[in-house]
C-alpha cells in the first residue's frame, strides 16, 4: 500500500506537467491558435487621420502669405510670411512645425499677390508637385475687394473653385492635410486704418475699392457698400467652412482669422490693411494652434 504523500505528490506532478504542456503550446505556437485575427500579437496602432507634426508644408493663397507690405512699401516679402517665413521675428508656423533648419528646405510659398479663388486649382496643382504633408490656404480677400461691389466674385463661383481646388489636390495627393484660413474681418480693417493719414492717402491708389474707396464717407450709400462687403466675407467664409468639413483631412481655423482684432501694429505701415510683421506673427500663432489641435 503506497503512502499519503506519495500519491499527493504523484498527483501535483501531472497537474503541473499538464499545466506547463499547455503553456508551452501557447507560446511557440504549436497546435493551440492565438487570438483571431492577430497571430498572437497585439494589433498595431491605426494611423491618425490628422497628423499634428507634418514633415513638409506648401503655402497657397494671396498677398497675405506673400508678405505684402510688411518690410517695404508696395513689395513681398515672403521671409516673413506666417507660413512659411523663415524670419525668426516671425516664428512661422514652418518654422514651429519643421524647426527653422529644416524649414527653408521643406517649405514652399507658392501664394501670388493679387490671385482670388480662381487661381487655387492652379495654386493647387503646383502645390501637389511637392508632395507636401500639409498644405495652408489663405485666400478670398481679393474676390472681395474689387472696384464695385457688383464685380465681387459671386459666392457659387467662390464655391466651385473652391471645390475644384480641393479635389485637384486630393486627386494627386489623398493624404495631404490642409489648414484653411478664413477671410479676413475687412470693416474692421477699414475702421482701424480710416482715422490715419498715411492709410487714407495709400487706400486711394486703389487698395480695396470696395471696401476702403472714399474712406471718410459715412452716407448711407457708402454703409451699404461697405455691409455688402462684409456680408459677402462672411458667405466665403461660410463656404469654406462648409466645404472643408467634408474632408476629414482638412482644418477650418474656425473663424479665428476673421474675429482676430488686427491693431495699428499688427497692420503694415505703408498701407495700414496688409498684417505688418507683428500682424503675420499673431496668423503665424493662429494656424499653429489650429494644425496641433487634438481636435479640430
Amino acid at each position: 500500500m503506497r503512502k499519503p504523500g506519495h500519491r499527493l505528490r504523484t498527483v501535483l506532478t501531472l497537474v503541473t506537467a499538464a499545466v506547463l504542456g499547455v503553456t508551452g503550446c501557447d507560446a511557440v505556437g504549436g497546435n493551440s491558435p492565438g487570438p483571431s485575427g492577430t497571430g498572437g500579437r497585439p494589433s498595431p496602432k491605426p494611423t491618425p487621420v490628422w497628423d499634428t507634426t507634418p514633415a513638409s508644408i506648401a503655402a497657397v493663397g494671396d498677398s497675405i502669405t506673400r508678405g505684402f507690405d510688411a518690410c517695404s512699401v508696395l513689395a513681398d516679402c515672403p521671409e516673413v510670411s506666417w507660413a512659411t517665413g523663415t524670419s525668426p521675428e516671425i516664428d512661422s508656423l514652418a518654422v514651429r512645425l519643421l524647426g527653422a533648419a529644416k524649414a527653408a528646405g521643406r517649405s514652399w510659398n507658392l501664394a501670388v499677390s493679387g490671385a482670388r479663388m480662381a487661381d487655387l486649382p492652379g495654386q493647387m496643382t503646383r502645390a501637389a508637385q511637392r508632395r507636401p504633408e500639409l498644405v495652408t490656404v489663405m485666400i478670398g480677400a481679393n474676390d472681395a475687394c474689387r472696384d464695385t461691389t457688383s464685380a465681387m466674385t459671386s459666392v457659387a463661383e467662390f464655391r466651385t473653385d473652391f471645390q475644384d481646388a480641393m479635389s485637384t489636390l486630393r486627386k494627386a495627393l489623398p493624404k495631404t492635410q490642409v489648414y484653411v484660413a478664413s477671410v479676413p474681418n475687412l470693416k474692421r480693417l477699414w475702421s482701424q486704418g480710416r482715422t490715419h493719414p498715411m492709410g487714407r492717402q495709400v487706400w486711394k491708389l486703389g487698395i480695396c475699392p470696395s471696401m476702403l474707396g472714399d474712406a471718410d464717407a459715412l452716407d448711407a450709400a457708402a454703409t451699404l457698400r461697405r455691409d455688402m462687403v462684409q456680408e459677402r466675407v462672411e458667405d466665403y467664409n461660410a463656404v469654406l467652412k462648409e466645404v472643408c468639413a467634408k474632408d476629414k483631412r482638412c482644418r477650418y481655423d474656425g473663424g479665428a482669422v476673421y474675429g482676430y482684432r488686427f491693431g495699428t501694429e499688427q497692420l503694415s505701415r505703408w498701407d495700414l490693411f496688409h498684417p505688418s510683421k507683428d500682424g503675420q506673427a499673431r496668423l503665424a500663432e493662429i494656424a499653429y494652434r489650429t494644425v496641433t489641435a487634438k481636435r479640430p
